[in-house]
This record gives C-alpha cells, sequence and structure tokens, in this order.
C-alpha cells in the first residue's frame, strides 16, 4: 500500500509498505529494522517476534523513546512477557501491530513529533 503524509521537515517517514518490505523516502528496505524520525538502523538481526531477544532491545533502549511501535509482519504477533516487562520498567510504551498498523501509528506518532521508535521484523 502507498500513502503520502506531510511530517516535520526531514523526519523519515514510512511512505510504502507491504508484508515483507517497507519503504523510507526512496529507499526500499526488505530486512527488520529501527526507524525514528532521525535516524534508521538497518539489519536489525531478529525476523520475527520468536527471534525477538532482551539483546536485541539495546539499540532501542539507547534513544529513550516515548514509545516503541513494533511491527511484527502480516499478523499481529506479542513477544514473550519477559521482553514486555523490559519496556514497562523503563515506562517506555510497547504497541504491538501487524505491518500496515505500525507504519500508519508510526508515521502519526512521528507527525505529532513524539519520540517514537518503529522497530520494524521482516522475513
Amino acid at each position: 500500500m502507498k500513502f503520502t503524509q506531510q511530517g516535520p521537515a526531514g523526519a523519515q517517514l514510512i511512505r510504502r509498505y507491504g508484508a515483507d518490505f517497507i519503504v523510507i523516502g526512496d529507499e526500499e528496505i526488505r530486512r527488520s529494522c529501527l526507524v525514528s524520525a532521525s535516524t534508521l538502523v538497518r539489519d536489525w538481526a531478529p525476523r520475527n517476534v520468536a527471534e525477538l531477544g532482551v539483546e536485541h532491545l539495546a539499540p532501542i533502549f539507547e534513544y529513550a523513546p516515548e514509545v516503541v511501535v513494533l511491527s511484527t509482519g502480516a499478523s499481529q504477533a506479542f513477544p514473550r512477557a519477559a521482553l514486555r516487562a523490559e519496556f514497562a520498567t523503563r515506562r517506555i510504551g510497547l504497541e504491538v501491530m501487524e505491518v500496515g498498523a505500525a507504519c500508519r501509528t508510526y508515521n502519526v506518532l512521528v507527525g505529532e513529533e513524539r519520540k517514537v521508535i518503529g522497530a520494524i521484523l521482516l522475513p
């Protein structure tokens, strides 16, 4: 699906998405990544929620976001309770969604100038 939204000047928005890709600006990404308004971390290691471990959360927590929008692919799948607790102890909101909802929510939060990280799991 393709959509357009105006965000803060220079902010990285997700322009298109599918089950196995997202497009940020003009760049098509086909591997898991972390994205914020000002940063893009390509090749984030986990490919699905089952592979997601505590060791993968460090780059997220470095940015000290208010909220993390976790895209789990074509369908919503929640990470283990221990991983969700890592966010709760740091008082960081965690929203888990399928890819379309996650991309739209991420863009809205960037548009509101919230401190958000999109954690996009791609196979």
